[in-house]
């Protein structure tokens, strides 16, 4: 079983609709949860990023969570959204290290390596990020299933 953990800052906008939208694909074989490296417990996610994942016809409840060692522990993988996210759960969790990716880096893109930020951004915003984790997701999981091979 592969238990995937997206993060990001608070956990109101990216890991979450990451978590939305790789729980939306049904892999059985794969478990998902996010959380924020600053984030408050308990939260809801930002408006914007509910309304993207409704209107892809994605249902999920999601409520924040800060990062902890039981998160860490529980994860075969980490994806965060940027650099400094993956920094900050390396440096927080060092034993973590073989297992944290930033998601584009995994996917195997190249360049520029963090997923936009939609924060305080409008709905449109929020469409270009999602369709932007949809596409990274692809990929990680084309990757993952390698893996279990």
């Amino acid at each position: 079983m592969q238990r995937i953990l997206f993060v990001c800052t608070g956990n109101t906008c990216r890991s979450p609709m990451a978590e939305a939208i790789l729980k939306n694909k049904n892999l059985g074989e794969i478990e998902v949860k996010s959380a924020g490296v600053f984030a408050v417990d308990g939260g809801t996610a930002s408006m914007n990023a509910e309304q993207v994942w409704q209107e892809n016809n994605i249902q999920h409840t999601h409520r924040s969570s800060m990062l902890s060692e039981e998160l860490v522990n529980w994860a075969t993988h980490i994806f965060t959204m940027t650099d400094a996210h993956k920094e900050s759960v390396i440096n927080s969790f060092p034993h973590s290290a073989d297992k944290t990716y930033r998601l584009k880096e995994f996917a195997g893109e190249s360049g520029n390596l963090d997923v936009s930020d939609p924060f305080g951004g409008n709905v449109e915003v929020y469409r270009i990020t999602f369709r932007e984790l949809e596409r990274f997701i692809d990929a990680a999981v084309t990757r993952l299933n390698k893996e279990k091979k």
